[in-house]
């Protein structure tokens, strides 16, 4: 069984209160508020440690990128569609 409390890295991420279908959104547009809120996230490094998304074939946001299968989106395509986002903030 998982434990419920966060870890004191957890706690401190930027993404604390987003959306989990923002979190791990597959489309960049749909990901957008977790892309800008890893850009100032202090625990970027420990995300991906946990997550490991490349052994894990994570879905969604980690450690400042999209993910989709365990291999990181096009970033170029990436940041384009959160350019276009805009202004919503959180999810």
């Amino acid at each position: 069984m998982f434990p419920t409390d966060p870890s004191p890295w957890q706690a401190s991420a930027a993404c604390v209160g987003l959306s989990p279908s923002v979190v791990f959104a597959r489309r960049p547009k749909d990901a957008a508020p977790a892309l800008r809120a890893c850009a100032d996230c202090p625990v970027r490094r420990e995300c991906e440690t946990a997550v490991a998304p490349a052994e894990s074939y994570f879905d969604g946001v980690c450690a400042g990128r999209l993910w989709r299968n365990g291999r990181p989106a096009d970033s170029a395509r990436v940041a384009k569609a959160v350019a276009q986002a805009g202004g919503r903030r959180r999810g």
